[in-house]
């Protein structure tokens, strides 16, 4: 079963995560993998920028076009950033990657763990360049996140729509529930207004 806030990470996953606004509203999704709220995010892919990565999972989870706006912070600290995914496995086995938060180990080989929720196509940065279908395979993960503000622009069809259970736009002080927790800190940093990004 996966676990937050576990200890001893094996590997190191780059992550990225929006708070996405509209109005005075914050678009959350709610996945599939374990029916918790949160923001909308994943793993960053080989070749691919911070940015470009974070209008990509955007996009996917929601089908919402954002246009990202400053950095909010910088995540990485073990105490809270590494998430258990797996029991060990064996050297050299194939990986079926959890979702950051998910109960179940069926997810198809080879698939990528979106950071804070749902199985994507092989490809994604995960421990330090290493797919789904390489790696330690000991599942506890640190991630590092990148969470960034970003503005609504406009709407189309989420392109992984398995991922996402249901999405809408919320009130900062009328959150639902349940939650990804270790996205409760970035929403809190996202609202504290401060001009330059925290490093957590």
């Amino acid at each position: 079963m996966t676990r937050y806030y576990a200890k001893d990470p094996t590997e190191l996953g780059l992550s990225v995560s929006a708070m996405v606004w509209r109005g005075h509203e914050i678009l959350l999704m709610r996945r599939s993998d374990n029916g918790h709220w949160g923001l909308p995010g994943g793993f960053v892919e080989l070749g691919e920028s911070v940015s470009d990565a974070a209008r990509r999972e955007v996009f996917e989870e929601t089908g919402w076009t954002v246009e990202l706006g400053r950095l909010i912070g910088v995540y990485s600290d073990p105490a809270t950033q590494v998430v258990d995914y797996l029991p060990s496995l064996a050297e050299g086995s194939v990986l079926p990657f959890l979702a950051e938060g998910s109960s179940s180990p069926s997810l198809a080989e080879g698939s990528r763990v979106t950071e804070g929720g749902s199985a994507e196509a092989e490809g994604s940065l995960m421990a330090a360049g290493v797919g789904g279908r390489q790696g330690s395979g000991r599942g506890r993960v640190q991630v590092v996140n990148l969470c960034f503000r970003a503005e609504a622009m406009e709407q189309g069809e989420p392109t992984t729509p398995d991922e996402t259970l249901e999405m809408g736009f919320f009130a900062a002080d009328a959150l639902p529930s349940p939650f990804v927790p270790i996205h409760t800190v970035r929403i809190e940093d996202g609202l504290a207004g401060r001009d330059e990004a925290v490093v957590r």
